[in-house]
């Protein structure tokens, strides 16, 4: 590659990576090899580019790339990374150990798991294999008819996973989250115990399982460790501020001996807490590794000035961040618009009508998104789009490998990978006609051997069912001769088309489409193991899920449009008790509600839309007044075209009882503390006590059922109660 050469910062051999492709900060970060470095990665601000020519940039200093470990978040971005950087280098970067935490920690359990108990060839449980376990533990240990209030499956593996991501105990959890659940605290305890027998002695494990299991190989083992960290010498971690405490404690462990660890991440965009990430990680960084040098990315190369002036201020006020002032070199623009809708129906009309216009103006369908905080605020946008005969795509729903019909196929595959996953032997027997449930636990019982095959084969079956496991026997040692992977597919699929004719007999015709493209996937492996363990970790999409693919403009939580970006961006209900959620009661709750907001408006390339109604209503509620965001109260005037407007109340919503003004508020704010302590009613959020007064005009005031809220007197009208 011809360009000017330059020293590496820290001595090393020349590169022929040119300065003027990176800015100031990024070319810092791709030069700098020594030490811990820790890039603050602004929205838009390049961070894919600059991994991608660090990588390179070692490469060309001399270090060998299976000593180079990538982790990401996705298995498709560490192959865009990887891939580009070979455009970029050679194809040496191919060879870089890239991947997810989880797809990292499954290579290096099959190598090393021996000394956990299990074998190479255990089997990784997706969400829905986890919750069979429990229903089949439930009914083992005689808790399944306990009473209807008894936990879900769902909740038990929920409690189970956030034991291990929140670093705390089942009692902790149950107290916390759970209470309502306080009553069979003994029976989950006593499935937890089953649950992790069960998962060792049928060669399985969940995916907390492996970052928990790569963790002990670390700390406990310390022999394996020093094989295992002396593989790499150096570590870049993306989206660091979306790892959790055990993913930050397998890095620590692995940089400790040469503390040549990049973490790239935004703490602005730490929105996952409810997936056990940490913000405290890139927070605390620099305390980890004490000699940290920070580097900070600030210039975005996706959105207008106007549009990223909004988003800093939205960030400037959170109570702890890494500074930063996001900037661009991109000319002109709008500014954002905010919209103060009447009611829903009404917010609903404005983005339809906005969004028809733009389209008669020539912007595509693809390069505008819709954007709110849960999947029901959209539902009246839905009819009005639909209304308008405006094709869309909701982002959501299931991945191809959680359908019931694909969990099928694939249990007789998963057991010719590994004959002692009990979950796979469960479902492949329930599938026989005339074999329930008592049949099949008869069954499992007996093949707890060295081989079931044999033991299935010998098995004494009933009069009704005999026929059904002959036929079930001979698939299965047929599948064991079978040379790929796809001829393994087309002779299970032989087997089981009738059986899915029969159970599925409402809608196989439309379940088809989904196994034929199960067969175009499986058709692109040599082997067994590295599809099932793919379809684990990275499963794919079903057919009607592929978003941004139908040409479709894109109705999407904030959570699910993270890492995406559009033209035009519509940020919808934009209220106390929708955005923020009326769930996010701790002060770190609400500051994560913050960087969603930040976020969804950094998505937007040209234009934003900040869109509120004043009167709204909740599923099976009353629409009621509404007050606007308290993150949009903050934004100073000037940032947007439009205004806050005060709430308007029709005659038949007033309050009886003492109306408190905002300029009357502000006057008794202004003089003395006469609202301290005082009980109110809110408009929206009903009975409440002003606990603190922040400033003139901002109190907070503690709800019964929506917990402390800071409160604006200027945009909300309150009566003061006795």
């Amino acid at each position: 590659m011809q360009g000017n050469l330059f020293s590496p910062a820290d001595g090393g051999k020349s590169s022929s990576i040119r300065s003027a492709d990176l800015n100031p900060p990024q070319y810092e970060a791709v030069t700098t090899m020594r030490g811990p470095v820790l890039v603050i990665a602004g929205a838009g601000s390049g961070k894919t580019r600059t991994l991608v020519y660090r990588v390179a940039h070692l490469l060309e200093q001399g270090v060998p790339p299976e000593e180079i470990l990538l982790l990401t978040f996705t298995r498709k971005s560490a192959a865009e990374m990887l891939a580009r950087g070979s455009e970029l280098l050679d194809d040496s970067c191919r060879r870089v150990v890239g991947g997810t935490f989880h797809a990292v920690a499954s290579g290096i359990l099959r190598r090393y798991g021996h000394l956990l108990g299990y074998t190479p060839q255990f089997t990784i449980l997706d969400r829905g294999d986890a919750e069979g376990i429990v229903n089949l533990l439930k009914s083992s240990l005689d808790l399944g008819g306990v009473g209807r209030s008894f936990p879900t499956k769902r909740a038990i593996i929920n409690i189970f996973s956030q034991i291990i991501n929140k670093r705390q105990s089942l009692d902790e959890i149950i107290n916390q989250r759970y209470w309502h659940l306080s009553d069979y605290i003994e029976d989950i305890a006593r499935i937890k115990r089953h649950y992790g027998q069960f998962k060792l002695e049928h060669n399985l494990m969940d995916y907390d399982d492996l970052l928990v299991n790569l963790r002990r190989l670390l700390f406990e083992f310390p022999e394996a460790a020093e094989l295992i960290a002396g593989r790499f010498s150096y570590i870049m971690v993306d989206e660091y501020q979306d790892t959790n405490h055990i993913q930050a404690e397998i890095v620590s462990r692995l940089a400790a001996s040469h503390q040549n660890v990049m973490a790239v991440g935004d703490d602005s965009q730490s929105i996952y807490s409810f997936r056990g990430a940490d913000f405290r990680n890139i927070m605390d960084f620099p305390k980890i590794f004490p000699r940290t040098k920070l580097i900070r990315l600030e210039e975005n190369y996706r959105s207008t000035q106007p549009i990223l002036s909004l988003t800093n201020s939205i960030i400037d006020h959170a109570a702890e961040k890494y500074s930063k002032e996001l900037f661009t070199s991109i000319s002109g623009g709008e500014k954002p618009v905010l919209y103060a809708a009447r009611n829903d129906a009404d917010q609903a009309s404005y983005v339809g009508r906005n969004i028809s216009k733009l389209l008669d103006d020539g912007v595509p369908m693809t390069e505008i998104a819709v954007l709110f905080r849960s999947g029901f605020h959209s539902y009246k946008l839905e009819l009005d789009l639909t209304s308008r005969q405006l094709p869309f795509e909701k982002r959501g729903g299931l991945k191809l490998t959680e359908s019931a019909h694909i969990k099928d196929i694939t249990a007789y595959l998963r057991v010719i990978y590994n004959p002692s996953d009990h979950l796979a032997w469960n479902r492949i027997l329930l599938l026989l006609d005339k074999v329930g449930p008592k049949t099949a636990l008869k069954i499992l019982a007996a093949l707890k051997v060295a081989d079931p095959f044999g033991a299935l084969a010998a098995y004494k079956a009933g009069k009704t069912w005999r026929e059904g496991l002959r036929s079930l026997v001979q698939t299965l040692f047929a599948l064991l001769d079978c040379a790929t992977p796809l001829a393994q597919f087309d002779l299970a699929m032989q087997y089981y088309q009738p059986i899915f004719e029969r159970i599925y007999h409402d809608d196989y015709p439309n379940r088809k489409p989904d196994l034929e493209q199960l067969r175009e996937i499986i058709a692109g492996y040599d082997d067994l193991e590295s599809f099932i363990e793919d379809a684990a970790l990275d499963p794919p999409a079903a057919a009607g899920d592929r978003t941004g693919q139908g040409g479709q403009l894109v109705l999407s939580t904030v959570h699910s449009a993270k890492g995406l970006e559009w033209q035009v961006v519509f940020v919808i209900s934009l209220v106390e008790g929708k955005f923020p959620s009326a769930m996010a009661k701790t002060t770190a709750e609400l500051e994560e509600e913050r960087r969603l907001l930040y976020v969804a408006c950094t998505r937007a390339k040209e234009r934003l839309y900040l869109v509120y109604p004043e009167m709204s209503a909740s599923p099976g509620h009353f629409a009621e007044p509404a007050m606007v965001s308290r993150f949009l109260d903050e934004l100073p005037a000037g940032l947007t075209l439009g205004a806050k407007r005060e709430i308007r109340f029709a005659p038949h919503e007033a309050h009886t009882g003492a109306v408190v003004m905002p300029q009357t508020a502000k006057k008794i704010a202004a003089t003395a503390d006469n609202l301290l302590n005082r009980h109110v009613r809110h408009p929206f959020f009903g009975a409440g006590q002003i606990v603190k007064q922040i400033n003139q005009n901002t109190v907070q005031i503690f709800f019964a059922r929506h917990g402390q809220k800071t409160i604006n007197l200027d945009y909300v009208k309150m009566e003061i109660l006795p």
